[in-house]
């Protein structure tokens, strides 16, 4: 009997303690800091914290499928960066198109609406790149599902209004994230975004080369475009020295020649990207009587030398594979150069992805984006730049478009945004940004000339030039 009663005794203070077990197990609180409340969403790894005054920064990675279709088949590990404000605060969700920075930074909505800013690599630029590299994997939709996979990793952590925002790939890719997941974003805000839908169809670019600026400066770059062929030969041997110092190689595009005609022909376009009309100054005002020194230096620091190399080429095989798969490219004509000085022309995205990598081109992606925003955008703003070539062709919105609008900043490039906007579209871009993200006051939404960012400036934090990429690239 007492041995029954020992083993009662026994048993009622095990159940005990695994009761009290279970019940502190189940206590434990659930993080705070926001370091832990990230790395408790699963597949999120830390690589490193920055400090900023203000702000938490963090550099992750994220795990995501190859294939989101086929989830099983293999992952890669994408990066992301997160300038933290606070959780209760608005969410802005950007990507450059291209690699991240993992130097703090904020971008323009991000400023506005003072929020948190949640940055994303774009898949395949490396390090986000899977290992075998499928490229038929490559796709705006793939990279969609990326971004959607992350906002719906964070939305627990930051569940205010989100807005998503890039500058021209950047501004596509948030477009095509709209469009194929257009109930994730409060709002959209896209930058200088092209819009090739028909991509052999390009008349728009040669118009805009005939009206940009003042005759006086498309003529002086003109005409250095065309010298730098006449003196092919003696800038070509320049050209080649140049590359042995530099350990260039040209495999990839085929000949020095080759390369060396795209960095030229990229000239006068690379110049009203990302230069100013007061900058035409800088342009040889007599090219044929201006030394080749002179030439060479225009030239290079207008389009680079190095950007057609094997070497250049190579950290933008993705862009290029996207190019000549889905996006398209422009192609645009040389009226004023004589038709002997030119051997290839504007040469297509093929000629600067490696042979290895099989390319298809799916003429209906740009088509099908094209017609949704005409039809359904939603919460939409585009901000394009007068003087850029890219904005020639551009998305335009329909009869079923809702509280969207297409913007053009006056005498600006490919750097162009809201605050270069005219004042009455400055405020009302603004409002309307304030407005979507949740932030809008009340004498804001009765007034929207009373908009105005809700973040004080920051020259070390704020973005505010063009997103430069070397050569013929959005």
């Amino acid at each position: 009997m007492r041995k029954a009663l020992r083993w009662l005794l026994a048993l009622t203070v095990l159940i005990g303690t695994l009761s009290t077990a279970a019940t502190a197990t189940a206590a434990q609180p659930e993080p705070t800091d926001i370091k832990d409340r990230l790395l408790a969403v699963p597949g999120i790894s830390l690589v490193q914290e920055k400090p900023y005054p203000g702000y938490r920064y963090f550099v992750l990675t994220y795990t995501q499928p190859v294939d989101h279709r086929h989830p099983d088949h293999g992952t890669f590990q994408q990066r992301i960066t997160v300038l933290h404000k606070d959780t209760s605060r608005p969410t802005v969700f950007y990507t450059s198109g291209y690699n991240v920075s993992t130097t703090p930074s904020r971008r323009e909505p991000t400023q506005i609406v003072d929020g948190n800013q949640v940055s994303l690599e774009y898949r395949f630029f490396t390090p986000s790149r899977p290992d075998p590299a499928d490229w038929s994997k490559l796709d705006i939709w793939q990279a969609a599902s990326d971004q959607h996979r992350v906002y719906e990793a964070l939305k627990p952590i930051y569940g205010g209004n989100w807005l998503a925002t890039g500058g021209s790939k950047g501004g596509m890719t948030a477009t095509y994230y709209e469009r194929f997941y257009p109930h994730d974003m409060d709002g959209v805000v896209a930058y200088v975004a092209p819009n090739d839908v028909v991509n052999r169809e390009d008349s728009a670019y040669d118009r805009f080369f005939t009206r940009v600026g003042t005759r006086e400066c498309r003529d002086r770059l003109n005409a250095v475009q065309r010298e730098a062929l006449v003196r092919r030969e003696p800038l070509e041997k320049r050209y080649a020295q140049y590359a042995a110092d530099h350990g260039y190689t040209f495999d990839t595009i085929g000949s020095l020649d080759k390369a060396y005609e795209a960095v030229v022909l990229d000239y006068v376009w690379g110049f009203w990207q990302y230069s100013l009309l007061k900058d035409c100054d800088s342009v040889p005002a007599d090219a044929a009587s201006a030394t080749d020194d002179a030439i060479w230096d225009s030239v290079d620091t207008v389009s680079g030398f190095s950007a057609y190399t094997d070497q250049g080429l190579e950290p933008y095989t993705p862009y290029y594979y996207q190019a000549g798969t889905q996006l398209g490219a422009p192609t645009i004509h040389f009226p004023y150069i004589e038709r002997k000085l030119l051997r290839y022309g504007y040469q297509p995205p093929r000629n600067f992805v490696p042979r290895s990598i099989p390319m298809r081109f799916q003429p209906d992606a740009m088509r099908d984006v094209d017609t949704w925003v005409r039809h359904h955008a939603r919460h939409m703003l585009f901000v394009y730049g007068q003087n850029d070539p890219w904005g020639a062709e551009r998305f335009r919105l329909g009869a079923g478009a809702r509280d969207s609008f297409v913007l053009t900043a006056p005498s600006m490039n490919h750097g162009a945004n809201v605050a270069g906007l005219v004042a009455e579209q400055k405020a009302s871009a603004t409002a309307r940004i304030l407005a979507w993200a949740g932030v809008a006051s009340p004498a804001v939404l009765a007034n929207p000339s009373a908009a105005r960012p809700l973040a004080r400036y920051d020259s070390r934090l704020d973005v505010r030039d063009a997103e430069r990429e070397p050569a013929l690239r959005p």
